[in-house]
């Protein structure tokens, strides 16, 4: 295989309107509790993914950044995806998190497929030089390995135009969506238009603090790590939005500004972590993180308690 391969339309067999639409929503990405011994919590995850589910989630990314990726083995992301397929059933439609190289992506996508996903979301590329048809490149590569998926590119890239990713989906038809995580609304508006914005499902990749901006011009979904600790508040966002109710949405902002922003300091180097001692705090799992990621100190564990609780859970 070669990473230009060609993409076959006649080997398609993809209704993307249901996949579309499970994109415009709420996409929860799931976190990963690890067990005493490290490992990951098979029991406990399975009991955190039905918590969701129940709760009103219909679209999960197992292996998102809240999952902790790139600190998984690749038998761990492969565990991560089966058991994320299996507990949720025909529930919630389930768009896994690939990348790393190449072939190390086209092998996860290839198992997620076979797993029985119908999406796979491609991380951004973990490398200093990026190229912009070096990016088309990499995403093409993928898509085309997996033509009957949903392709959902994760994108943090503020330089690349958009016109990029309109040539990415006229190679590769499955590319549907678009998580766009560059925090600036203005760029997000200009992008969508230059690549299309009907044409793909724009998802607000910066999850609730940044939806109410995206949605005003054109997002239709937005992922959340919080979601994991308080699924009605995320649902309560989603519907304000949908109806354009910006101050009802507003509202929600407010009550979980301080969580995000204590997600989002230092470089977000406590966004998972915040999320794990929330749930901690709800005794629903263990406040274990990895490498590079670390526990929160005693002194702020109390404030993430305190906001959790205060949310009614």
């Amino acid at each position: 295989m070669t990473y230009h391969q060609h993409f076959d339309e006649r080997s398609v067999r993809m209704d993307s309107s249901p996949l579309k639409a499970a994109l415009a929503d709420v996409v929860a990405i799931p976190v990963t509790p690890f067990g005493e011994d490290g490992s990951i919590d098979e029991s406990t995850h399975r009991a955190l993914l039905r918590r969701l589910i129940d709760g009103g989630v219909r679209t999960l990314t197992p292996n998102g950044n809240t999952g902790e990726f790139y600190a998984l083995t690749p038998e761990e992301r492969r565990t991560v995806t089966e058991l994320t397929i299996d507990e949720a059933g025909e529930r919630a439609t389930i768009l896994v998190g690939v990348g790393h190289d190449v072939p190390t992506a086209i092998e996860a996508a290839e198992h997620a497929r076979d797993a029985g996903a119908q999406m796979v979301m491609v991380h951004q590329p973990v490398h200093p030089y990026v190229s912009d048809g070096g990016w088309v490149d990499y995403h093409r590569a993928i898509a085309s390995a997996v033509p009957g998926l949903g392709v959902v590119p994760y994108l943090r890239n503020p330089q690349l135009p958009g016109a990029r990713l309109a040539e990415l989906a006229d190679a590769c038809p499955n590319v549907i969506g678009v998580k766009y995580a560059v925090p600036d609304a203005a760029r997000f508006a200009a992008f969508a238009r230059d690549a299309g914005l009907e044409r793909f499902v724009w998802v607000a990749g910066l999850a609730e603090p940044y939806a109410p901006s995206y949605f005003s011009a054109g997002a239709t979904g937005f992922t959340s790590g919080l979601v994991n600790v308080a699924p009605s508040v995320s649902l309560n966002m989603i519907e304000a939005l949908r109806s354009g109710d910006y101050p009802a949405a507003m509202k929600v902002w407010e009550q979980i500004r301080r969580f995000e922003e204590l997600r989002g300091a230092n470089g977000s180097a406590d966004n998972v972590t915040v999320v794990k001692e929330a749930l901690a705090s709800l005794g629903l799992c263990r406040r274990d993180v990895r490498p590079p990621s670390k526990q929160l100190p005693e002194a702020q564990r109390a404030e993430v308690a305190e906001i959790a609780a205060g949310w009614g859970i």
